[in-house]
């Protein structure tokens, strides 16, 4: 780690911008709450996403949609009081933005004001635009997100890559520009052939994030429950898992259960 990288206490916008310019990579996690957030803050994660992916690794729903306003605020109000350096960033849920940009920036600003974060983000691109510039109108920073936007999973019909065919891609293209001149810092961009995300990243000044488009953006983001493993019946191309925490906690437990019907826990040493 560099000497200039130890002196940074605190990720914002414009250190995000530098690292862009400098070539520097952008680490990305979803967190959810206090305890886990802890643990990534203290091991230098850039950015934390309270996503909305909380509605599946959290709630266990299926899709993203369920989750509200409300409970996104819950999660993100955790995260931030484990944070000491990383950017934080919020997932705007399905139904809290879309199609009215007044109610956009109503649940930015509850989320910001409620919550603490830095920053939120938003799926799609020209059908959002007006909420997008509501939101930058308040002085809220914004993400953006593009390719495979779960909250559309009933739109496009399943999970696939996007963008692969050239009116698409060339969509991809144009809505992230027009993004960028909104006034977003940054983008996501998600399942998309990883040609096109180092095309992106490179007509951008703004730094691109990826989750499945390829090592040619400026940074990559995961959820941490895949990452560690927590989750086993996930596995996309694009995942890397660095741990097998769901068996590593199942044994421990399955011991835990075994020491408790034997009489072996508590012992001697372990009672007052």
């Amino acid at each position: 780690m560099s000497a200039v990288r130890k002196e940074i206490k605190r990720i914002t916008t414009h250190v995000l911008h530098a690292m862009k310019e400098q070539g520097e990579k952008i680490s990305m996690l979803t967190a959810y709450d206090f305890s886990m957030a802890k643990i990534l803050d203290a091991a230098g994660i850039d950015i934390l996403l309270v996503g909305d992916s909380a509605s599946n690794v959290m709630a266990g729903h299926e899709t993203t949609l369920p989750i509200t306003l409300e409970q996104m605020i819950y999660h993100a109000q955790s995260v931030v009081r484990a944070v000491d350096r990383a950017f934080v960033v919020v997932d705007l849920p399905f139904g809290s933005y879309q199609g009215n940009s007044t109610k956009a920036l109503n649940s930015a600003i509850a989320i910001m004001k409620e919550s603490g974060a830095h920053a939120v983000k938003l799926e799609g691109g020209a059908e959002i635009e007006d909420s997008v510039r509501r939101i930058l109108s308040a002085g809220v920073p914004v993400m953006g997100h593009l390719g495979l936007t779960p909250q559309s999973i009933y739109k496009f019909g399943t999970y696939s890559v996007r963008a692969k065919e050239e009116d698409e891609a060339r969509k991809l293209v144009d809505d992230a520009k027009l993004l960028q001149e909104a006034g977003c810092f940054a983008v996501v961009l998600e399942k998309i052939p990883a040609t096109l995300g180092k095309e992106v990243s490179e007509s951008l000044h703004i730094p691109v994030i990826g989750i499945g488009a390829g090592n040619g953006t400026d940074g990559q983001v995961l959820v941490v429950h895949d990452v560690l493993g927590i989750t086993k019946d996930f596995n996309p191309r694009f995942l890397r898992r660095y741990l097998n925490l769901y068996e590593t906690i199942k044994v421990a437990v399955e011991s835990y259960i075994e020491d408790v019907k034997s009489g072996n826990f508590p012992n001697e040493e372990e009672q007052y």
